[in-house]
């Protein structure tokens, strides 16, 4: 697909952004609304696939759905010249790969919330019923203002629906980031996402991977088998309740992990609490509330319990004693006007 080609008599690609294994990713315009997306334009092979056609509609309308600060909005797709397309939300910044591979790594006050919103967008799409199945940093855009925002729900699953014979290691992302159910081909659970969310968590504070090979095979042997090296022998001065954190997310069982990514973020956000109540960040803890089923709530309300407001005590126990002292009065009244029958 070339600059300048009008996508749907609507969309026009202005510039080439991004290219992957699976798609091309333009800043376009939306001549019909007046304003910037961002188009993503699936290979040809995929777009010709009958049973991947059908499931990338599914998916895009399912992602479309989704309304969150921390997920990329999803505007519109289509097929033009046998290509499938997607329109998203334009969203300024880039990519946390991107970050990483130029600063290396993210300091403790800097990584966890940035993760934390990122569980606030995988969180709020756990309870939409979706799972995304290819969390990576790729795939989360930073802001110049530090939001963090997921994308490409759903192009994963879609991926899958590819016959056998015809995926590649292309199809299915990045192995570096899969769980250990997804490397033994097994279908993917919001406590999937939660590991990769882990891998991306662990990547963030040491500039490095957990697992590393040569080829996917060899990756998906290592999520199933091996132990990542501990993440205190890169930050010896980690804290060890963030070390634990961490070991928790990278179990092997999904039993063992935080069972979606809302209890990861309420975790973290419950860390950054108390382990730096007095120092500010310039991120934003959680732009959207963390939730599993019960209330939400945000980041003040998890450290301490709220304090006892004495003016509000003293003004109802000086109501009370006013309310009592004007019993007697109003029972002269009564029975001066009202004497007991003898």
């Amino acid at each position: 697909m070339q600059e300048g080609t009008l996508l749907n008599n609507r969309y026009q690609l202005l510039e080439k952004v991004g290219t992957g294994g699976m798609a091309e990713v333009f800043r376009a315009r939306d001549s019909m609304l007046e304003r910037y997306v961002a188009i993503k334009v699936l290979r040809a092979d995929f777009s010709d696939n009958q049973s991947f056609q059908e499931r990338f509609r599914q998916e895009a309308r399912a992602a479309a759905n989704l309304s969150h600060s921390n997920i990329v909005t999803v505007h519109d797709f289509g097929l033009d010249n046998g290509q499938l397309f997607i329109v998203m939300e334009h969203v300024p910044g880039s990519d946390l790969k991107t970050l990483l591979r130029q600063r290396g790594r993210f300091n403790v006050e800097e990584a966890i919330p940035l993760i934390v919103q990122s569980c606030a967008g995988v969180g709020y799409a756990h309870r939409a019923g979706l799972v995304h199945c290819d969390v990576k940093p790729h795939n989360m855009l930073v802001t110049p203002d530090k939001r963090l925002m997921v994308t490409d729900f759903g192009i994963a699953r879609a991926l899958a629906t590819i016959h056998p014979e015809e995926r590649s290691e292309v199809v299915w992302g990045s192995p570096q980031y899969f769980s250990p159910e997804q490397a033994a081909g097994e279908p993917p659970s919001p406590a999937s996402d939660v590991y990769s969310l882990g891998i991306v968590l662990y990547e963030t504070l040491t500039g490095s991977l957990p697992f590393n090979a040569g080829t996917p095979e060899a990756l998906a042997r290592l999520h199933i088998d091996s132990q990542p090296q501990p993440i205190s022998e890169y930050l010896p001065e980690i804290p060890e309740k963030l070390e634990e954190i961490v070991n928790k997310v990278l179990s092997k069982e999904p039993s063992a992990r935080y069972r979606t990514a809302d209890q990861l973020g309420r975790v973290l956000m419950r860390f950054g609490t108390q382990t730096q109540p007095e120092r500010p960040t310039e991120f934003s803890m959680a732009p959207e509330t963390l939730s599993d089923s019960g209330p939400v709530y945000s980041g003040a309300d998890t450290a301490t319990s709220p304090d006892i407001d004495w003016a509000s005590v003293i003004l109802g126990l000086l109501a009370l004693i006013a309310v009592g002292g004007l019993i007697p009065f109003w029972m002269w009244v009564f029975f001066t006007y009202n004497p007991p029958i003898r």
